[in-house]
């Protein structure tokens, strides 16, 4: 996007046009884990933008700030091409990332250091970003005497200091409690709104879909395998905002509408699931306790996702992986913002523990191919006995290494819990449980399989 061609006003502060990022897999093969990503980020307007883990959000935050090459498309900030570190860009990072063995001082010097700036100005100015992030007094701490909180207002103060055109933030609050989290949210935007820091447009990377509307004039959701923008929602609320407020629970109950809304839709009807499918990861559980809470009041088995949210205290990541888990499994469907028990739900929370087990492997059997695979194998064999490894290289075809280990790990659980296999963790076999004739697999899906 050449500036010669465009009015300066119009120049995007950051610009991404079909970006694309792959990873080479342990196997050989590429993960793609960025495709056809377009963004823009206009001056004076905070962005936030939510996905579920493993999405590829905070690689394409790097990707903008230099610091990771993509592999295809055109990124810009204020119209040059990004090819490396930019001056005018900082980042936040959820892990604090300081220096332990320097001080506040030090840490927060370094990145001027690196620029050359002698020694009494970077003194100076580190000085009055310690300040203007609360950390005035600490100035001679480590990081060790420090909390989460002022570690992270550290991480601010060595950002900010740079007096970056654009911040980039990758899960900046995620790391703190939830007042801690509030209070440099609050601090950060008050810094912004009153125009004390240099800083002209903001993107945010989060899981919290309530911090997403509190802070940004946008709200972006990221799909998954790979990442692109799927949707963009309008805030349009002034600062700062009442979480209570009509207008702002409509924005919160529609973004939680899309982050749950299913990405394997495909001309209308529900792609089949196949032997590779990323399984939430989320334990049986939990998924049960999930259907008790909702089939209880005040729910009685309708509920809203944000006071959902609210009332597990769960994240909100961990919160759509249940929710995933339980629509694959035809236990929940969603709808207009709501969670909704089906019939087979309020059957299995209704039922006794044995019963339970018998819906659930059900239920596990007909709506999961690798479960169903697995039972079919051990079936098939004359000691009734696999070992996993047989099932690992099998998942390395569509997932990698570490994700193949996460997704037969959360099947085994599903699977003990349905009483189909069983798991030995000194040999790594599995096998059909005792004192259990091989049964043939039921036909068909279960009513409501997928809400």
């Amino acid at each position: 996007m050449p500036v010669e061609n465009v009015p300066l006003a119009e120049v995007p502060m950051l610009h991404l046009a079909g970006v694309r990022k792959g990873f080479r897999t342990p196997d050989g093969s590429e993960r793609t884990v960025l495709e056809g990503v377009d963004f823009r980020l206009a001056e004076g307007e905070i962005v936030s933008l939510l996905g579920r883990s493993g999405s590829g959000k905070s690689t394409l935050l790097r990707i903008m700030a230099g610091l990771v090459r993509p592999d295809g498309g055109e990124l810009f900030y204020r119209g040059a091409p990004i090819r490396g570190p930019v001056r005018g860009i900082s980042m936040v990072f959820q892990s604090f990332a300081l220096f332990p063995w320097l001080t506040v001082q030090g840490n927060v010097e370094l990145g001027l250091e690196a620029l050359g700036m002698r020694r009494a100005e970077r003194e100076q100015k580190a000085a009055a970003a310690i300040e203007m992030i609360g950390l005035d007094g600490f100035e001679g701490a480590y990081p060790k005497e420090l909390s989460g909180g002022m570690r992270q207002r550290v991480g601010f103060a060595r950002a900010l200091v740079m007096d970056p055109d654009v911040l980039l933030m990758d899960e900046a609050f995620s790391a703190l409690d939830v007042l801690t989290a509030e209070t440099l949210r609050s601090d950060l935007l008050e810094l912004w709104e009153e125009k004390r820091i240099a800083t002209r447009g903001i993107l945010v990377v989060s899981h919290n879909i309530e911090e997403a509307v509190v802070m940004a004039d946008r709200v972006l959701v990221f799909s998954s395998d790979p990442g692109r923008v799927r949707a963009e929602i309008p805030v349009g609320l002034e600062h700062p905002r009442d979480p209570d407020a009509p207008a702002f629970r409509q924005i919160v109950d529609e973004v939680y509408g899309l982050m749950t809304t299913s990405a394997r839709a495909v001309g209308g009807a529900v792609e089949p699931l196949g032997i590779g499918y990323r399984l939430p990861d989320t334990p049986s559980s939990r998924m049960v306790e999930l259907l008790e809470t909702v089939a209880d009041r005040p729910f009685e088995g309708r509920a809203d996702l944000p006071a959902l949210a609210e009332e597990t205290e769960l994240s909100d990541d961990a919160l759509f992986h249940l929710f995933e888990g339980l629509k694959v499994l035809g236990f929940a469907r969603i709808a207009a913002g709501d969670f909704f028990l089906t019939r087979a739900g309020f059957a299995l929370v209704e039922a006794e523990p044995a019963q339970r087990k018998r819906i659930f492997a059900e239920h596990l059997l007909r709506s999961i191919p690798l479960a169903a695979h697995i039972r079919r194998v051990l079936d098939e064999r004359r000691d009734h006995r696999a070992p996993e490894d047989r099932f690992l290289q099998e998942l390395q075809d569509y997932l990698t290494a570490d994700e193949s280990q996460r997704v037969l790990e959360t099947i085994i659980g599903w699977g003990r819990y349905a009483e189909i296999f069983d798991y030995d963790y000194n040999s790594g076999m599995l096998m059909i449980p005792e004192e259990e004739e091989p049964q043939p697999l039921a036909d068909g899906p279960p009513a409501e399989a997928h809400g």
